[in-house]
């Protein structure tokens, strides 16, 4: 089934073309989305069996508010910042950081959050993000997407001879549940209050 993708993503509904501004906020708009990311890779929520960590979330987030085009360029400067060797990486540390910190067993992870922002924003500019279900589906998808590579690249890494699942699946799943919950209510809500300002 063919995708339409002529709707606009939340950030072109809020900040509307104005010619040569319209370069400088897209500038803004991914230093914005920079900061969000590396900040919210650093929010960890109490929860059982892991605490929760909201960088999947947020790139999931991202990627339907900002659309593809721009979603890809925000997680890939994201990723530049972590290759400069910056502490923005939900496991980084100021022992742990840069390519090092990314080779490790969250490369694979990495390499998801690039796949899913695209794949989030493909289904904004479907107009996935305006009703609960469609969202959460996009979200489902946008995890899997996370997740496929990085098992595939954590099992190549430790051996396929580790628990796997164990170690790069099952203790996230409540955590992401809640969290696709909660984007799949919020990103169809801000659509539905700006309708009702505009209108």
């Amino acid at each position: 089934m063919a995708l339409a993708l002529n709707d606009k993503t939340l950030v072109e509904a809020f900040a509307r073309k104005e010619g040569g501004l319209q370069i400088a906020k897209q500038a803004m708009l991914v230093l914005v989305g920079i900061a969000a990311l590396a900040i919210s890779a650093k929010i960890a929520v109490p929860m059982w069996p892991v605490p929760i960590t909201m960088t999947t979330f947020a790139v999931l987030t991202l990627g339907a508010a900002y659309g593809p085009r721009l979603g890809l360029v925000t997680i890939l400067g994201y990723m530049l910042v972590g290759v400069a060797g910056f502490d923005v990486f939900a496991g980084s540390s100021a022992e742990k950081f840069g390519l090092t910190y990314m080779m490790g067993g969250t490369g694979g992870y990495l390499i998801g959050y690039v796949l899913a922002t695209l794949a989030l924003g493909f289904a904004a500019r479907a107009g996935w993000d305006r009703s609960f279900g469609k969202m959460a589906l996009a979200m489902l998808i946008g995890n899997a997407l996370i997740y496929i590579p990085g098992l595939l690249y954590l099992g190549a890494l430790m051996g396929w001879d580790k628990p796997i699942l164990a170690w790069g699946l099952t203790p996230f799943l409540i955590g992401d549940a809640l969290k696709l919950a909660l984007a799949a209510l919020m990103v169809p809500a801000i659509w539905k209050g700006l309708e009702k300002f505009r209108g």
